[in-house]
C-alpha cells in the first residue's frame, strides 16, 4: 500500500452453489496470485472472500473475485494465469475472461477456440470486419493460431473455398548452409509451424486430406508471385521477414471473395539487410478502408506467464537503448 493510499476492505459472499475450492484454486493459489498482483490481502472463510488494501486495488480485486466466481459457475476451473488476465482486464477496463467465453471463433477437435484477452478479441473482430488485417505483436499472443482458427471456421461455413497459408523462407539469425533433399524437403522446416497449428485445430488426418485435395495450401511466400487468389482465406505469417517488394507482391494477390491476415512481430526481424515490408506496409496502408491494424502486447501473451515477463524485459531493454 502506498503512503497516500486510502485503506479499504470488502467482503464478497459467494452465491449459493459456488464451489469455493474452484474460486480459490488448489492451495489458495488464485488468492495468492491476486495478492501478488494487486498488493491486497485476500482470504476465504465461511464461503466469504475478505479483501483488504488500497481502495482502488480492492475494487479491482473484487472484480476479479466476481470473475472467478462466474467462471467457476460456468464449469471452468480458473487458475493463476486466468487471474493475471482478469487483473489486467479489471485495471484496463477491458473484457473479462467470462465475457470472452461467449465468442467461439472455431469449434475444433481440441474444444472451442476463443479469444483469451481483450487484445485478442479486438484482433478477431478486426479480421471478421475487414478484408485485410495486420495482426502485430510479440511471440505468444496467438496471432497465427487465431487467424488459422478463423480461417478454418470460414472454410467450414463455406464463406471461402480454400485456405492459403504462407511464410517467408528466412533463417532465424543463423545460416543453415546447404540443405539436402527435394525443394519441398528444403522448405518444410520453415513452414512446419503452420502445419503444427493446422493439425492442432482440425487434426492431422483431416488436415492431410485437405492439403492433398488442394483445399488447404501451405506455400513459401516466394511462390506466390503471379497468382490471383479468389474465394480464399489467406494468412501470411512471420511477415516482418518479408521485404517491401514481397509484401507488395503478396497484398496484390488478393482476389474477389477473399480475406487476408498478415501477422508479424517487428522485434523478431531476421532479414539480413534492408527494411521490413511489414513496417513499410503500415506506413503506406494505415487508415485505408477495409484494412485494419490490430496491436497485441505482452498483456495478450497466453503462453507460460514467464513469456510475458520476458517480452516486457526485452521491451524495456530496447527502450533504454542498451
Amino acid at each position: 500500500m502506498t503512503q497516500n493510499a486510502l485503506p479499504s476492505s470488502q467482503t464478497i459472499r459467494l452465491a449459493p452453489g459456488t464451489d469455493p475450492a474452484l474460486v480459490c484454486g488448489p492451495g489458495d493459489r488464485n488468492l495468492r496470485r491476486l495478492e501478488a498482483l494487486l498488493g491486497v490481502r485476500a482470504s476465504m472463510r465461511d464461503e466469504t472472500v475478505a479483501l483488504e488494501g488500497d481502495a482502488a486495488d480492492v475494487s479491482a480485486a473484487a472484480l476479479v473475485v466476481a470473475e472467478l466466481q462466474a467462471l467457476s459457475r460456468q464449469g471452468a476451473a480458473p487458475g493463476p494465469s486466468l487471474v493475471e488476465r482478469a487483473v489486467h482486464a479489471a485495471r484496463a477496463g477491458g473484457h473479462l475472461p467470462s465475457q470472452l467465453r461467449d465468442d467461439v471463433l472455431y469449434a475444433g477437435r481440441q474444444g472451442a477456440v476463443r479469444p483469451k484477452t481483450s487484445g485478442q478479441k479486438r484482433y478477431a473482430d478486426a479480421v471478421r470486419n475487414n478484408v485485410i488485417t495486420f495482426g502485430l505483436g510479440p511471440a505468444g499472443t496467438g496471432k497465427t493460431f487465431l487467424a488459422m482458427a478463423l480461417a478454418a471456421a470460414a472454410l467450414e461455413r463455406r464463406e471461402v473455398g480454400r485456405i492459403v497459408l504462407t511464410r517467408p523462407v528466412v533463417e532465424a539469425g543463423e545460416s543453415l548452409g546447404f540443405l539436402p533433399g527435394t525443394l519441398a524437403e528444403k522448405v518444410d522446416p520453415y513452414i512446419r509451424p503452420l502445419y503444427d497449428a493446422l493439425f492442432s485445430l482440425i487434426g492431422a488426418e483431416r488436415a492431410r486430406e485437405l492439403i492433398d485435395t488442394g483445399v488447404v495450401e501451405i506455400v513459401p511466400l516466394a511462390f506466390m508471385r503471379g497468382r490471383t487468389l479468389s474465394d480464399s482465406f489467406i494468412v501470411l505469417d512471420e511477415a516482418q521477414n518479408a521485404t517491401p517488394a514481397q509484401m507488395k507482391m503478396f497484398l496484390t494477390r488478393l482476389g474477389f471473395g477473399s480475406r487476408m491476415v498478415v501477422t508479424g512481430d517487428a522485434s523478431q526481424f531476421d532479414i539480413a539487410s534492408g527494411p521490413s515490408g511489414l513496417l513499410r506496409a503500415r506506413r503506406v496502408l494505415e487508415g485505408m478502408p477495409d484494412v485494419a491494424f490490430a496491436e497485441l502486447s505482452g498483456a495478450d501473451v497466453v503462453r507460460h506467464s514467464l513469456v510475458s515477463r520476458i517480452v516486457a524485459a526485452y521491451a524495456r531493454f530496447e527502450e533504454e537503448g542498451a
